[in-house]
């Protein structure tokens, strides 16, 4: 009976959409996840703050990260390669741990560390995972676009590089103090998050030319 559902599931499309939320659902998090983490770096939410709602924003993505594995496995057709989708999933799993990490080490290397030299690296992340959010959104509908959206993506995964190296530079020309070695740290922490969201894009455009080849 549960195979007769699964497949009026998947001629109804009605499956392949569902993945599609679940993957758009572990982007929100992520989104929400670095504009948390942007506030949190300005004083604007206390850091012990952020780091609660960050572990819980965590278990929102494990969720959704769990239904696409779910979907995964019952759905005949999908959008793109299901080992693509498994590895844009997973990706964006990793850019969520490490957003979780980002905000355990503010709030571990305590108060003052917080500073500007981070911010251009998670704006840029925000941006990409904005640009990812909309290629994720018309994978099954529209697959030329979501390459495209990939793309973008990746473009703008190379300004988060940027950013850590501009960083660094702005970080080693300042007086040497307590902070830097952990400023340093936290640079290097949004530099890995964008290289989990280059990945990501390399999983997505992978897809989506296997399946227009």
């Amino acid at each position: 009976m549960r195979a007769f559902r699964d497949v009026m599931s998947d001629l109804s499309g009605r499956s392949q959409s569902e993945l599609v939320d679940s993957l758009t659902g572990q982007v929100d998090a992520a989104i929400e996840a670095v504009l948390l983490a942007r506030k949190a770096t300005d004083g604007r939410v206390p850091t012990a703050q952020a780091r609660t709602r960050m572990g819980e924003l965590e278990n929102t993505g494990d969720r959704y990260r769990g239904e696409v594995v779910t979907r995964l496995s019952r759905t005949l057709v999908t959008p793109i390669d299901r080992e693509d989708l498994f590895r844009l999933s997973r990706s964006i799993d990793d850019v969520l741990d490490n957003l979780r990490d980002f905000a355990r080490e503010l709030d571990l290397f305590g108060p003052g560390v917080g500073s500007e030299l981070l911010h251009p690296s998670m704006d840029a992340i925000g941006g990409a995972l904005g640009q990812m959010r909309g290629a994720v959104t018309v994978l099954a509908t529209e697959p030329d676009q979501a390459i495209n959206g990939s793309l973008r993506t990746k473009k703008l995964v190379n300004e988060v590089r940027a950013s850590y190296q501009l960083g660094l530079a702005g970080l080693f020309d300042a007086e040497f103090d307590d902070h830097t070695l952990k400023r340093r740290e936290l640079l290097r922490r949004l530099d890995v998050v964008g290289l989990r969201i280059g990945e990501a894009a390399d999983a997505l455009a992978d897809g989506g030319l296997k399946r227009g080849a």
